[in-house]
């Protein structure tokens, strides 16, 4: 693996319950370097599952920790019910309560502007989508808009995926309803036009949750029904929006040490699939693997694109 630079800032996926990916892939970093997490990366921004972990990293949580906590508490947070069986006729799938409470254990009772003022500093992005103003919020503890916020009404808000949980405050809902589910390109902005740090001097490192790939076989789109296009118009919308992230911080970044990390998996795995914890431990480990051996994801080429008549 390749040493890092002078800035280290870290960018962290959507995915629920995937999130154990994440933090068993950074449990082995920490174990290589050493080091803990909080003490690595200084800037850490995350969506949905993404803003737990980098919550976590503000408030000083080894990821070791952090992935204990996904393997002991997935079945807590998504316990299967008649609500969530029957969610096509409820307005939401999982109460915020067991979440809610997790969060506050783990992290205390923490407002953002804790993470600023602490020793190091960390600055920690969280992404929220706010229905009331049409708009994408970014949750910063500089902001004075934002310096009061309590971390778990950020991070709710930031994980609130609609029809999954309630939005928060009948206006807040996951940060991925934007075009940040992978919040790389927000990181690149946040380095280097409000901390001011040198590209030549920051490694970016951006960690997937997992990628399946989500294509119909030829012949099946008009033979679904209206309700079976919701996964695959999600899962495109969502694969298109990493793809633009990816792009847009490889082509416009010049000199930032900017390291994508994805694994593949060869089943699907939903965000509220705690049952299939022992693939995603595996595929955690398979993710460590590559960030230690700097095997990173080749990014999208669009000049191969072909326009139809161009």
């Amino acid at each position: 693996m390749k040493p890092f630079r002078k800035n280290v800032a870290i960018a962290i996926d959507g995915g629920g319950i995937r999130g154990v990916i994440v933090t068993r892939a950074l449990s082995i970093l920490e174990q290589q370097l050493g080091r803990s997490v909080h003490d690595l990366f200084r800037l850490s921004a995350g969506t949905s599952t993404g803003s737990i972990i980098s919550a976590g990293i503000g408030a000083d949580l080894s990821a070791e920790r952090m992935y204990q906590l996904y393997v002991e508490l997935g079945n807590t947070i998504f316990r299967k019910t008649l609500r969530s069986q029957l969610w096509l006729i409820t307005k939401y799938r999982y109460p915020h309560g067991p979440l809610e409470a997790a969060l506050k254990q783990a992290i205390g009772d923490k407002v953002m502007a804790d993470f600023w003022s602490a020793s190091p500093t960390t600055d920690v992005v969280i992404p929220v989508f706010d229905l009331v103003d049409n708009r994408s919020r970014f949750i910063k503890p500089y902001k004075p808009e934002y310096a009061h916020w309590p971390v778990t009404k950020a991070v709710l808000a930031s994980s609130s995926v609609p029809t999954y949980f309630p939005a928060v405050e009948d206006r807040y809902v996951d940060g991925g309803v934007g075009s940040y589910a992978n919040p790389c390109y927000y990181a690149a902005y946040e380095a280097k036009y409000c901390l001011n740090w040198d590209p030549a001097e920051t490694t970016l490192i951006s960690l997937g949750t997992g990628h399946f790939p989500t294509g119909m076989a030829p012949g099946q789109a008009n033979k679904m029904w209206a309700w079976e296009w919701l996964d695959p118009i999600l899962g495109a919308f969502l694969q298109s929006s990493d793809m633009q992230q990816v792009h847009l911080v490889s082509t416009l970044f010049e000199g930032l040490d900017f390291r994508r990390f994805q694994v593949e998996m060869r089943e699907n795995i939903g965000m509220d699939e705690p049952s299939k914890m022992p693939q995603m431990i595996a595929y955690g480990d398979e993710l460590g693997r590559k960030i230690l051996n700097d095997e990173v994801e080749a990014p999208p080429d669009f000049r191969k694109l072909r326009i139809p008549g161009a």
